[in-house]
């Protein structure tokens, strides 16, 4: 027996954007029946509580959102779109003083009182607001607190598998979930959807985020006919940890510890980062960093371990245990010692900057659907600033709340509207599908040959041939994972929760070959061995994919619009 709910708002997520959606929709109006669906545990799952760095925010006199929009889009390299990235910049001050007086977070301080600012990489001011380097803990604590005050309904251990729409197919009409712990479907209607799963691209062998995040969002908004935008652009952290035989190898250290001085040396002791980037060195931006060491790694100047070392003995063990102490205590956990010792890191895939194509008040391209947070493309261009990450999900979850009260204060859009005919009981039939396939690959060897593809053909340093064969990759294996083989029952099977993964990441991976296929240059995170310069002169697009009628990504460039700065003001804005 299928489970049915119907309600005003359904949110799916419980990460800062999530939570923070449902508390400013709460707050503008008591009355909406809210419902959060996580496939994690209150508090306990997602990206957000494992931000360690911090929230990059204007608050100094000395600092304005003027230099935050230009860092943000000098990050970017350009292709942000504009007006999300000032609305970042903007409302992240009114953002950043109510999560202290709404939610009831407390950041450091400095002796005067006022919240501290440390710096990081990329940016012209110490802006970035922290409590140690656990913030992201101290934010969905509070903000988790604050759900559970409200009495806003949670279903935990529940999976977004699908998004619902109408017999148009142009309106979104509530999602189809599955619940873990029991093995049932659930069906929610609901007046207005908010996708804020969180993006986590663990398609590739390293990768930052927990393996419970598989951009389950990102691909159900794809599946559901959802405009998205500059999948191409895939963050590689430059330090995940390198931890042999471990699947929590890829875990960060954070942009706070390059921030404060840590340096990197290659195999033969050398600090490369002279080289590349000599005039700001290991404070140079996510993308630049990940590309250098990758190129160290690729020229046989890799440390025993395979990847690259940071250093920050030279800060002295006091002041590391005492700024750091959450990363100085995962390195001890894997026999490392940050404090007084060289560690050895890799790129790790870290975040999509692409994603849901959205405006500056989460309405996405289909009716009633709002995306907030990692799921949403175009703020971060092709290259996301460390502590613009959580500083997005807090501000775009923010007015995600405030839009979805407007946007139901209509009688008109508070309607629930019909689903399809048939269209869960066809979900559902193909979703189970494993169950009834005698044969089939398991899904973990799927799993497996998705992230081996990205990581060695879609990775830090791509080309032409690589990207095309990934692609037809891809291409060829989809009937491979959907009919994958999966024994057991329905409930706490985590062989099926892998299943469901899969389909996930490779329509991701999908998106993102073929985006990067179509992008003959080298722009922020997406670097191309066979085009290695920038190409202003080659005018600067977004690219833009909708799923075909065969389930195959359509493509289309669309050029930068520069509504608020020109190129001509960002290319000459300069950093300390």
């Amino acid at each position: 027996m299928i489970q049915k709910h119907t309600v005003d708002v359904l949110i799916l997520g419980m990460g800062a954007a999530a939570e923070l959606a449902a508390i400013y929709a709460y707050d503008a109006n008591p009355e909406l029946k809210i419902l959060i669906a996580t496939k994690a545990v209150k508090g306990k799952g997602g990206c957000s509580r494992m931000v360690q760095g911090g929230f990059n925010v204007v608050l100094d006199p000395g600092d304005s959102h003027e230099k935050h929009l230009m860092d943000t889009l000098k990050g970017g390299q350009y292709i942000n779109d504009q007006t999300l990235a000032l609305t970042l910049v903007e409302q992240a001050t009114p953002t950043v003083k109510e999560l202290e007086t709404v939610s009831g977070c407390f950041f450091d301080r400095r002796d005067d009182g006022h919240i501290h600012q440390k710096a990081f990489a990329g940016q012209c001011f110490d802006r970035t607001v922290h409590k140690g380097d656990l913030t992201g803990i101290e934010i969905i604590s509070r903000t988790t607190e604050q759900v559970i005050k409200r009495r806003i309904p949670v279903l935990e251990e529940t999976r977004a598998v699908e998004l619902l729409l109408d017999e148009t197919g142009k309106i979104v009409t509530g999602a189809l979930l599955f619940n873990m712990r029991t093995g049932t479907f659930v069906v929610v209607e609901a007046a207005a959807t908010l996708v804020a799963t969180g993006g986590g691209p663990t398609q590739y062998r390293f990768h930052a985020p927990g393996p419970e995040k598989s951009a389950d969002g990102i691909a159900m908004l794809y599946r559901a006919g959802a405009s998205m935008r500059d999948m191409e652009m895939i963050q590689f952290h430059p330090t995940g940890l390198i931890i042999p035989g471990s699947v929590v190898a890829g875990a960060l250290l954070e942009e706070g510890l390059r921030g404060a001085g840590a340096h990197l040396y290659n195999g033969a002791g050398e600090r490369y980062m002279k080289k590349y980037a000599p005039d700001v060195e290991e404070r140079a931006t996510r993308d630049v960093v990940s590309r250098s060491a990758y190129m160290e790694m690729m020229a046989g100047r890799a440390c025993p371990e395979g990847g690259v070392h940071i250093d920050a003995a030279h800060l002295g063990a006091e002041f590391v245990l005492k700024n750091f102490p959450g990363m100085a205590e995962r390195c001890k956990q894997f026999n490392y010692d940050l404090a007084r010792g060289r560690v050895p890191v890799s790129p790790s895939a870290h975040f999509f900057m692409g994603g849901a194509t959205i405006d500056k008040d989460c309405h996405a391209s289909l009716h009633k659907l709002f995306v907030s947070g990692e799921d949403a493309g175009g703020v971060h261009g092709s290259n996301r600033l460390g502590g613009n990450g959580i500083c997005e999900s807090c501000v775009y979850g923010r007015q995600a709340g405030i839009s979805l009260a407007k946007f139901l204060s209509s009688k008109e859009n508070r309607n629930i509207v019909k689903t399809a005919s048939g269209l869960v009981e066809s979900m559902i039939e193909r979703l189970s599908m494993p169950f009834n396939t005698k044969g089939g690959r398991n899904p973990i060897e799927n799993r497996k040959e998705i992230q081996e593809i990205n990581w060695l053909k879609v990775g830090v340093v791509r080309n032409k041939t690589d990207l095309e064969d990934a692609y037809q990759s891809f291409k060829n294996m989809r009937q491979t994972v959907a009919e994958a083989t999966v024994t057991g029952s329905l409930a706490y099977n985590m062989l099926y929760t892998i299943y469901l993964d899969t389909l996930n990441m490779l329509d991701v991976s999908l998106m993102s070959s073929l985006s990067a296929l179509q992008r003959d240059e080298t722009r922020g995170a997406h670097t191309r061995q066979d085009f290695p310069d920038q190409r202003d002169d080659y005018g600067l697009f977004n690219t833009f994919l909708w799923k075909g009628d065969d389930g195959l990504p359509q493509f289309e460039k669309r050029d930068v619009v520069f509504n608020i700065k020109s190129l001509e003001e960002c290319q000459k804005f300069k950093k300390k």
